[in-house]
């Protein structure tokens, strides 16, 4: 089976904000995709979450929040006042994990390298899964090549992945919503709400 555990990681204080929730996220029965600080609106960390198959709904990225507020004041990893925003990945997702690899594999993704292969540092290709430990991507513009060639990418190598958004992601996206809906209601009759999401609430030690 195709591990679970990331391997793409945030560095400095997004590092810092992921250890700590993280634990609390799986506890929860769902998985961290990211962790992003950024200046908007002041000063904001971005949170995105999942369910193991891929999905998450807006109710459950508003119980992640809420139970994420009270750790975060507690440990207290920003200076100042600052919003957190729990989301899903988002059509275009980051690519974190192998299992991410495997399925979304036939898709176009767009990966950056902490050091160049064959003279670049950011390729385009289309994503061949996951095998022997290393991420598999068809690649058109290599050097000498006459067209697209499959190339090995260890996870230690990787900096960043993302899908790309294309016609094709859109309808496999949508397929697959359909799909995640249709076995809700033939779970419990209940329509599920999930897709591109994002819940905000403000938060900070200084919140009145």
């Amino acid at each position: 089976m195709v591990g679970q555990r990331r391997f793409v990681l945030e560095t400095g204080l997004a590092a810092e904000i992921a250890a700590i929730v993280e634990p609390r996220i799986e506890a929860l029965g769902f998985r961290l995709v990211r962790v992003n600080v950024t200046g908007r609106n002041g000063s904001t960390v971005q949170i995105m979450a999942e369910r193991p198959d891929g999905r998450i709904t807006i109710g459950e990225c508003e119980m992640i929040s809420r139970d994420l507020s009270p750790a975060l004041d507690v440990l207290d990893p920003m200076a100042g006042k600052y919003h957190l925003e729990v989301s899903s990945p988002g059509i275009d997702r980051p690519l974190v994990r192998p299992s991410d690899f495997e399925n979304w594999a036939s898709q176009e993704a767009r990966i950056e390298l902490k050091e160049p292969v064959d003279g670049h540092r950011r390729l385009r290709g289309r994503l061949e899964g996951y095998t022997d430990g290393e991420v598999r991507l068809a690649v058109s513009d290599l050097p000498g090549a006459t067209g697209p060639q499959v190339i090995g990418l260890p996870p230690a190598l990787i900096s960043s992945a993302r899908l790309v958004m294309t016609d094709e992601l859109i309808r496999e996206d949508l397929r697959r919503s359909k799909a995640n809906i249709e076995n809700a209601k033939a779970d419990d009759g209940s329509q599920d709400d999930d897709g591109d999401m994002e819940v905000e609430t403000g938060h900070g030690p200084d919140r009145g």
